[in-house]
């Protein structure tokens, strides 16, 4: 009866030992953080400290669109020393302020170079957040940054008064004659 209380025991404290890993992992997120875009155009990223192996990260940017509706543009990377250090990236994606996704990016490489993209036309105007996620791959350090760029989108007016300057340009000159040289 000895050993088995001991076996049960044993037992016990290999099953709270193997599952204690998992809890181990932790969100090391930063707190949201608002990108400063000047001319629509900004860089944002974060690094992690040595010793956070195995914990994640979901990291937001917030912006405003403000005026006209605009597309996005946006590019990622992390660098590290191989595959298995640094950090890896596992998701990009601009979300609305309730959360809402918006679009995903896309991975164009992974491993020892992770970089991501994302494009979005005519996001209207509210609050918007960039979310990169990932995880720590090793006890090294890692980081990553990546740069926006929001661009207005015309308006249709926009076009339809640039195409009757182009057909006032075009009548104008239809107009003129060409005079005879004496």
């Amino acid at each position: 009866m000895k050993k088995t209380k001991t076996l049960v025991a044993a037992l016990v404290f290999a099953t709270a030992s193997f599952g204690s890993s998992a809890v181990l992992a932790e969100d090391i997120s930063q707190a949201p953080e608002a990108l400063t875009l000047l001319d629509g155009s900004g860089f944002f990223g974060d690094s992690f400290a040595m010793d956070n192996m195995g914990d994640t990260f979901s990291d937001r940017f917030t912006f405003a669109v403000t005026s006209v509706p605009h597309d996005l543009d946006a590019i990622i990377s992390s660098i590290s020393g191989s595959a298995s250090t640094g950090l890896d990236i596992t998701g990009l994606g601009v979300y609305s302020e309730a959360g809402t996704l918006i679009a995903n990016g896309t991975s164009l490489m992974s491993g020892m170079n992770d970089v991501w993209t994302i494009s979005t036309d005519g996001l209207a105007l509210g609050n918007y957040y960039l979310q990169v996620s990932g995880s720590l791959v090793s006890d090294t350090s890692g980081s990553f940054g990546g740069a926006v760029m929001l661009q207005p989108v015309p308006e249709p007016e926009t076009y339809g008064m640039m195409l009757a300057g182009l057909g006032v340009v075009g009548w104008m000159a239809r107009r003129r004659k060409v005079k005879p040289e004496a």
